[in-house]
């Protein structure tokens, strides 16, 4: 039976260090649950694994998409639950797997078998909605779906437009393709965190390594090759480094950055992820911390045969 083990929690908490440890002690591989990771050439400021590590620990969903695509939710989980639900490739005993990341939305999507409406955005009715303003597309959602509208803040255009795109492509209320099937195969969420200083401190470090890796080279040459216009370009590291590289800020104003909107960043993550009781939460800075996940995964193992 497929066995499920998930690595979550904020950014700069060792989630990747931590996976490749239990994976070569498993002899597992790594489906990533990272929606930056999925695009090609985005390597350092997502913080990627190295060609290194995946020579030692097969990983899979990186590198999936190129940078001018959209990857959706519905995208991700469909070929996330095609390598989850492949049959072993020898008759020995089939090891779980780890699936390993920071965005809730594409672990959510597995765990708890969210069922996505597979609409595909579209840009020319997003326009035509879009030009109407909120202050009318609300009351048109509220008309069409008020059951979405009553999960929906009025203020919320992002969703609202969303729920307004997949009724008059589908004819139905977003409402009606929405819920959730959850899996039948045993899995173990593992959550990493520590307080918010140390993790300040974290983020910090990955900071200064990503500029010496050669973060700032990476988006000079992502700029020249797709445009500074990008989507991509104006996320979470590159956006800072864009500035740096257009004369707007200095190096060392774009790391200050760079770190602040990290920690905003994480602090959302700890947020989502803190609302699932599922999540057994660990501290990231424990120096036992690999032992300590090692015998609630070696229980996990062996209480869901």
């Amino acid at each position: 039976m497929t066995k499920l083990i998930v690595i979550c929690g904020a950014t700069a908490t060792g989630k990747s260090g931590l996976a490749l440890d239990l994976a070569m002690r498993l002899g597992s591989v790594i489906l990533s649950a990272d929606s930056r990771q999925v695009y090609r050439e985005f390597d350092i400021g997502t913080a990627k694994p190295t060609l290194a590590e995946q020579k030692l620990v097969p990983h899979y969903l990186i590198d999936i998409c190129a940078p001018t695509d959209i990857m959706t939710v519905a995208d991700y989980q469909e070929q996330a639950q095609a390598l989850i639900n492949s049959p072993p490739s020898s008759s020995s005993p089939h090891p779980p797997l780890l699936m390993v990341g920071g965005t809730g939305l594409y672990i959510r999507s597995i765990v708890q078998g969210m069922k996505i409406p597979r609409v595909a955005p579209h840009q020319e009715l997003r326009s035509q909605l879009e030009s109407l303003g909120q202050i009318q597309l609300y009351p048109m959602l509220q008309q069409v779906d008020p059951v979405a509208a009553h999960k929906i803040h009025a203020n919320d255009i992002v969703r609202t437009l969303r729920a307004l795109e997949v009724f008059y492509i589908t004819g139905k209320p977003i409402s009606e393709q929405q819920g959730e099937n959850p899996p039948d195969y045993p899995i173990l969420q593992i959550g990493l965190d520590c307080d918010v200083e140390k993790l300040g401190n974290r983020i910090h470090k990955r900071t200064e390594q990503m500029i010496a890796d050669g973060l700032v080279a990476e988006v000079e040459y992502l700029c020249k090759k797709y445009g500074a216009d990008l989507p991509l370009l104006n996320t979470l590291g590159y956006q800072e480094i864009k500035q740096y590289l257009a004369e707007d800020i200095s190096l060392d104003e774009a790391k200050q950055l760079i770190v602040l909107h990290t920690r905003q960043f994480a602090k959302r993550q700890r947020t989502w992820f803190r609302a699932y009781p599922q999540i057994e939460w660990f501290d990231a800075n424990d120096p036992n911390l690999l032992e300590k996940v090692w015998q609630r995964v070696q229980n996990f193992l062996d209480n869901s045969n």
